[in-house]
């Protein structure tokens, strides 16, 4: 099976959190869930790179929440599999394994459950944006809440590139 056919719009899980208060989460965007996306997963830096999606990495995840307020993030995992938990301590808890891909909105709390000892993942950032972390401290939220709607929507998909499910997906309208 090809990499696109495994992630096509109808085969892309999605999240939608609410603000709880500490984590902002996306007030319009969903979370993005490709399972079995990138079937040479040492690569999803080079993918993400390939398209438009730079200033990646290669490590973990923090073991506690914490959000982009000014970036959307693409999560890849390398090798290993983990529990991460999202949208905050109310959200949702996702096992994820090496081949899988999130792509998280800007705002959407993230942390680490647990992980495998081989575990290792990769990041990256639409147009290789400088990104920050957040643990929502409330004299943070104001700013944050307005930064992250501001954040724009990204024209390419971090795995498929233009035309990707993200493309369809995400609308500025929410819908």
């Amino acid at each position: 099976m090809k990499d696109r056919d495994k992630a096509s719009p109808g085969g892309v899980q999605t999240y939608r959190f609410k603000d709880d208060g500490t984590m902002p989460n996306h007030p319009f965007l969903p979370v993005l869930y490709y399972a079995g996306a990138i079937d040479e997963p040492a690569r999803a830096t080079v993918r993400f790179e390939a398209s438009g999606w730079g200033n990646t990495w290669e490590n973990g995840v923090y073991p506690y929440h914490h959000y982009h307020s000014n970036a959307h993030e693409a999560l890849g995992v390398v090798r290993g599999s983990a529990r991460l938990q999202l949208g905050g301590d109310g959200g949702r808890s996702l096992e994820v394994r090496a081949g899988d891909v999130l792509v998280l909105p800007a705002g959407t709390g993230h942390k680490r459950l647990s992980a495998s000892e081989d575990f290792l993942i990769a990041g990256g950032y639409p147009g290789g944006a400088k990104y920050n972390v957040r643990t929502g401290e409330p004299d943070e939220r104001h700013r944050d809440l307005e930064e992250i709607r501001l954040v724009p929507i990204p024209q390419s998909d971090p795995v498929f590139g233009p035309g990707g499910p993200l493309t369809e997906l995400w609308r500025p309208d929410g819908r």
